[in-house]
């Protein structure tokens, strides 16, 4: 009798002692399987009342400010987002004093490929003083190349507001640039949009 109760005990020791090793293995198993399918979508860095600066042969191309700035570059395309808004300021080599800038409400940059992307109540003031409302732009700085698909609004020298409903593309530095509307492509590249007057 006392044969039988011990031979119990052992076939009862093994059955937990494979459990336990069963566990253990399923339990590593799913860990590395989580691991592998981590999230890296969260911001590495975070900047508060946040100034970037770009050069380029030391002279300064861009400067950009922001509320907050969160940067992304635990992923394969790392970028750049300003969330509460940010303001760019672009410089010309001919004419440095008086930079260019873009402010929205909303501002994503991918760092490699050098891509903005700005959002909301997005305003553009030109070196020259040319002036554009839109709500969303897009910027190749590689291709020096701006751009969007939205109704622009260009203030003319005159006062006059010129309505353009599907969007324009331009030179970055918009020594050229094009509306586009219903009735076709219209070339305003030499119209000179006004400075608003002083009150």
């Amino acid at each position: 009798m006392n044969f039988i109760s011990h031979k119990n005990f052992k076939n009862i020791a093994y059955l937990f002692s494979c459990a336990i090793f069963f566990i253990f293995t399923s339990c590593e198993e799913d860990l590395t399987k989580l691991n592998g399918n981590e999230n890296k979508n969260f911001p590495s860095r975070i900047i508060y009342d946040a100034k970037i600066v770009q050069r380029d042969s030391g002279f300064i191309t861009l400067k950009a400010t922001a509320p907050i700035i969160e940067t992304y570059d635990l992923i394969d395309s790392p970028y750049t987002v300003a969330k509460k808004g940010m303001k760019i300021e672009f410089f010309d080599k001919k004419n440095p004093e008086k930079p260019g800038n873009i402010t929205a409400k909303f501002a994503k940059i991918y760092d490699y490929k050098k891509f903005y992307e700005a959002r909301g109540d997005v305003k553009i003031l030109t070196s020259d003083g040319q002036r554009f409302a839109t709500q969303s732009v897009f910027w190749d700085q590689m291709k020096k190349r701006i751009y969007t698909k939205d109704t622009v609004y260009a203030t003319m020298e005159d006062g006059s507001t010129l309505v353009h409903a599907n969007g324009m593309t331009a030179k970055d530095d918009f020594s050229e640039y094009k509306f586009f509307n219903n009735s076709g492509d219209l070339d305003v590249s030499k119209a000179k949009i006004a400075q608003p007057k002083a009150q």
